[in-house]
């Protein structure tokens, strides 16, 4: 964890310059771009997959309509489509699973840790929403650091929301999705907000940061040709 605290507050020390007192907060939002450029291989190789599962769900259809009454062949013949497509449908799963250490690290060096005492303008980033609210109310100095940051993350949730409900209604379409999944998956996206107001503001940083870096990402990504 240490080392960690270290590159965190060397970061900061880079940018003290530019930043000032909240050198360590732009350290944070820095630290979660090099994590997000490191996995974004895997993020080209999820939007293959899913560029291939929105392309097989025709044929999943017909499968499903076959197999209509036998669930264990139905999977096997649709395990087997993949399998023949070279599609993993673990993908789109490994960019979000190893982002989530740096989420926890987040967490806890903030969590009454050496460097819970650094703030964002004149918020603690070792504070949470309910903090701010204690000390000036939601328009206080520290609230409205979490007013921008409520407003930057339903900005993204509702292009996320608006972007993933049209995604999985041709899922759902093509039977790769039973349509109450698809309907519940894209409001899944305002989750973001409850984070943001439970979590420490240094871990709610690397939220807000790495969500706005997805909507950029995917709509970057899945606006290519089918050679991601």
């Amino acid at each position: 964890m240490s080392v960690f605290a270290s590159l965190v507050e060397q970061l900061a020390a880079l940018l003290q310059p530019l930043f000032h007192g909240s050198a360590t907060a732009a350290a944070i939002v820095l630290f979660t771009v090099l994590v997000r450029l490191a996995v974004h291989p895997l993020s080209r190789a999820a939007a293959r997959g899913q560029k291939a599962r929105t392309r097989l769900a025709p044929q999943v259809a017909e499968l499903r309509k076959q197999h209509a009454k036998n669930p264990e062949r139905l999977q096997r013949a649709v395990l087997e489509l993949h399998a023949q497509e070279k599609v993993s449908p673990l993908a789109g799963c490994l960019p979000s699973l190893l982002q989530a250490p740096a989420f926890f690290l987040m967490y806890h060096l903030f969590s009454g840790g050496s460097l819970s005492g650094h703030t964002l303008l004149a918020a603690p980033l070792g504070g949470r929403w309910t903090d701010a609210l204690a000390d000036g109310g939601v328009f206080g100095a520290a609230g409205l650091v979490y007013v921008a940051l409520f407003v930057i993350v339903a900005g993204v949730a509702t292009y996320t929301y608006r972007r993933t409900r049209g995604q999985m209604a041709d899922m759902d379409m093509g039977g790769v999705m039973p349509g109450g999944m698809a309907k519940v998956m894209p409001l899944l996206s305002f989750a973001t907000i409850i984070t943001v107001a439970v979590v420490p503001l240094a871990a709610a940083l690397y939220v807000v940061t790495s969500t706005a870096w997805t909507a950029a990402e995917r709509a970057y990504l899945y606006r290519e040709p089918s050679t991601v």
